[in-house]
């Protein structure tokens, strides 16, 4: 009998902001699995690191961080015939993803290997979005507000056009974008109503104004938020 894939979603980055089912199956599962860079520190690791039994083999699931897919989706196909043995002999896997693992999230790749071969089940997450708007302390959307997710890799021309057909938008995954994305919310005449955050929950967390933040340093987990009306509610 096979073992089961579980996805656990394990939040943004504080510890705390697990789900219990996901921390009951963290610390259930013989194998764990987690993404980390290529000769990188995994961060997912990190956030569960204080939950963790310390009796369960460890697979890292080393992913190369280029434009580039091709490198990453081979990691993910040795990742997944790594584990495929580990289920074949009847052990249960947890793979864990930062956020949620059907928001951007790594684990839908190794999903779309192993779902027609494994029991799989996905455990949602805290995702970025929520946790990045309670860190502003602004609602994403009210009422009948459309919101859009836009991608900071996106062309300018694309990011103004997606901006200007919506009331509420979060550009996500800004890091070296950061500049473009600056130049595009002024150019729609958003920039007093985007709201700025790096590393929401950690405990390195940063809230900025735009004009205060260094284009140089934006880190991949930043984002904005952004809203026609200014305020939601209003």
């Amino acid at each position: 009998m096979s073992g089961t894939v579980y996805g656990l979603g394990i939040g943004p980055g504080d510890p705390e902001l697990i789900t219990l089912k996901a921390l009951r199956l963290l610390r259930a599962a013989p194998v764990l699995a987690y993404p980390a860079p290529l000769g990188g520190e995994s961060l997912a690791r990190a956030i569960v690191a204080q939950h963790l039994p310390g009796t369960q083999t460890e697979v890292v699931i080393e992913v190369p961080m280029r434009p580039d897919p091709m490198p990453a989706q081979e990691a993910y196909d040795r990742a997944a015939e790594v584990l495929g043995m580990h289920l074949d002999a009847g052990r249960d896997v947890a793979v864990l993803c930062e956020g949620d693992p059907f928001f951007y999230g790594s684990f839908m790749y190794l999903f779309a290997r192993m779902a027609a071969r494994h029991p799989v089940e996905v455990v949602p997450g805290v995702s970025s979005l929520t946790a990045c708007a309670a860190a502003l302390r602004t609602p994403l959307a009210a009422r009948n507000d459309a919101l859009a997710v836009l991608p900071a890799p996106l062309p300018a021309e694309t990011l103004l056009a997606r901006l200007q057909g919506c009331e509420a938008a979060a550009i996500i995954k800004l890091g070296r974008h950061f500049g473009k994305v600056r130049d595009v919310l002024e150019q729609a005449g958003l920039t007093d109503r985007a709201r700025y955050v790096e590393r929401a929950t950690m405990a390195n967390q940063r809230i900025l104004p735009l004009a205060a933040v260094d284009a140089a340093r934006v880190p991949y987990f930043a984002m904005i938020l952004v809203h026609q009306r200014g305020e939601p509610w209003s």
